[in-house]
């Protein structure tokens, strides 16, 4: 089995690194990493040319890239058992809007908002202010199409967090 903590250790890298954000509908991080074979076939098969090579060569989501459309292809070009049924959600990520946001600098901006399909982000407005974001987390999906509109990369989605934090 890989451990990537102990991988980070001797890079000198920060050891508290969240943990990688894996293809929808992986079932384990551990089964994961032990039985992912890093054959490459996710990162060929994905629409939206979102998946790359992470830490040990292990797929990972790049939200930066685009948005997950959950096509499903990566699933269902991969060999190995590494996926729940596609009866659950695909994944359990948190949303977090950083400091940077425009809004909270007093610039009007809601391209996240315009980019949410499921309308899980929405800004209200307040009296004398520029509107400020808020996340209805039970509607994010968790696709990530906020993340690479933002012009400040101030959003970020992640499997840490315990749940949403506006900073």
């Amino acid at each position: 089995m890989v451990d990537l903590r102990r991988r980070n250790f001797m890079r000198a890298k920060k050891v508290s690194t969240p943990p990688a954000v894996r293809l929808p509908w992986t079932a384990d991080e551990t089964l994961f990493t032990r039985g992912c074979t890093q054959c490459g076939k996710c990162e060929s098969a994905c629409e939206e040319n979102i998946i790359i090579k992470g830490d040990g060569g292990f797929p990972e989501i790049d939200f930066s890239l685009g948005e997950c459309t959950f096509c499903q292809k990566c699933v269902g070009v991969c060999e190995e058992p590494l996926f729940t049924t596609f009866d659950v959600a695909p994944w359990q990520l948190n949303i977090e809007i950083k400091s940077d946001c425009l809004a909270t600098k007093q610039v009007h901006c809601q391209i996240c908002q315009d980019s949410c399909e499921t309308e899980a982000i929405v800004f209200k407005y307040l009296q004398a202010s520029v509107p400020q974001p808020n996340i209805i987390l039970a509607d994010c999906s968790g696709c990530g199409a906020c993340v690479s509109v933002c012009p400040e990369s101030a959003i970020k989605l992640s499997t840490s967090l315990l749940g949403v934090q506006n900073e």
